[in-house]
């Protein structure tokens, strides 16, 4: 088909045509971005934790009339207190392993701190060699077991190295288990298994603590944290007016164990606060910090849809005014021998030289858009095979818009076309 009809019925509705290419160039710059944006969202949600999430929940209780951990014997008293629950909770005829847990993956509650090669540095800034950003597990020995980490390394703990304490005793274990990624970023280019029985220190002390064990991967609870696999698990039991467990049921026995582990905390020690709240399994855990980004995704998705639907709209618009403009035209070439296909083949390669005009435009207002969100907003930078796909969809979207005004045409008869001149 030749290009000279089409560019020159094209340079007599120049308005028309630079509406419908401005439009298909601002749609090809926001779908592409939003697209990407709701990839990033959908591979946030879906990624692993680093645990076995099935039958785990989480049990969150404040202590009633309990010794403060300010006072001389309170935080002896008060890790009484928290391994009679322990063990309680560990005969229960649903339950396969129970731990003290001052947080989970994902869950609110998070302790960050830093961790170096040598003694007494201080805060992470980000730029000091052989310091990285790390956000804290304390449990005991079962952890392993209750909350699913696989081992890429070494060990996990002994019973005898768990120490107990409350938020200022950080720094009396001597032992700790790492992530592969905080591994990889404290000890570059050294393998796994050498990575075990090295020595590092937290929070700027003093007191060197030894890699027993290297997990796999464990994610960081909360949300604000950047390093979300830079993680750390001590030998810690945490003794504060508030505990925490982490509870794995038997396969299957999930709900039945939730309902039981009440009653069970109450027969040991009524002094306490529990409600519904406080007892969750870690699906719905999950749930609640990826409901933003799952509600950020499906209305990002509509804004396309409404997008694409109004460029649609304007393409079949124009199109049905354009036919209706040239029926002699159309009249005169369907009386001269062209076919119903040649005249919807016309006005399809008519579209498609402006999409692709609209589209080649696009591509740079795509990359701007994505330039500015990577300074305003720390948006990764958009690959080119999303700028590909936004362009295949807004080809696509033309020729379909297209299809309706243009089959249109090529069912007009000749006579009627000519008579109408």
């Amino acid at each position: 088909m030749a290009l000279h009809p089409i560019l020159s019925a094209l340079r007599r509705h120049r308005a028309g045509v630079v509406l419908i290419a401005l439009q298909i160039a601002l749609t090809l710059a926001i779908v592409c971005n939003t697209l990407f944006i709701i990839s990033e969202r959908l591979h946030t949600v879906s990624r692993p934790t680093g645990m076995d999430e099935r039958d785990l929940f989480f049990v969150s209780q404040l202590w009633v009339g309990a010794p403060s951990e300010d006072q001389p014997d309170g935080v002896a008293r008060l890790d009484a207190l928290q391994r009679e629950d322990l063990a309680a909770l560990r005969n229960m005829p649903d339950v396969a392993s129970v731990s003290p847990a001052t947080t989970l993956p994902l869950f609110s509650s998070s302790r960050t701190g830093s961790v170096s090669l040598s003694a007494g540095h201080g805060e992470y800034d980000g730029d000091s060699p052989g310091t990285a950003h790390v956000a804290y597990f304390f449990t005991d020995e079962q952890a392993q077991q209750t909350l699913g980490i696989w081992m890429a390394a070494g060990r996990f703990f002994h019973a005898d190295e768990v120490q107990h304490g409350n938020s200022d005793d950080v720094q009396k274990p001597r032992s700790l288990v790492i992530s592969t990624a905080l591994a990889a970023k404290m000890f570059p280019g050294m393998p796994v298994g050498s990575v075990v029985g090295r020595a590092l220190y937290i929070d700027g002390g003093s007191s060197p603590m030894t890699v027993v064990g290297v997990m796999d991967a464990l994610q960081a609870p909360g949300r604000g944290i950047r390093e979300v696999w830079n993680t750390a698990i001590l030998p810690m039991r945490m003794n504060t007016h508030f505990s925490h467990y982490a509870i794995r049921a038997k396969p299957g026995r999930l709900e039945q164990a939730m309902k039981a582990t009440p009653g069970v905390l109450y027969a040991v020690n009524p002094m306490r606060v529990l409600d519904e709240q406080g007892i969750l399994p870690f699906a719905k855990i999950r749930k609640d910090a990826y409901e933003a980004d799952v509600g950020m995704a499906i209305l990002m998705s509509f804004v396309c849809l409404i997008l694409l639907a109004v460029t649609a709209a304007g393409i079949v618009g124009l199109t049905s005014f354009w036919v209706a403009q040239r029926n002699r035209q159309i009249g005169v070439r369907r009386a001269l021998g062209a076919r119903k296909v040649d005249i919807l083949r016309y006005f399809q390669a008519e579209n498609l030289a402006i999409a692709g005009g609209g589209a080649c435009a696009g591509v740079f207002l795509a990359i701007g858009l994505n330039v500015w969100l990577m300074g305003r907003f720390a948006m990764e930078r958009l690959p080119l095979s999303w700028i590909g796909t936004g362009v295949v969809i807004v080809l696509l979207l033309g020729q379909l818009a297209v299809f309706v005004p243009a089959r249109r045409a090529s069912n007009v008869p000749p006579v009627v076309a000519t008579r109408a001149a």
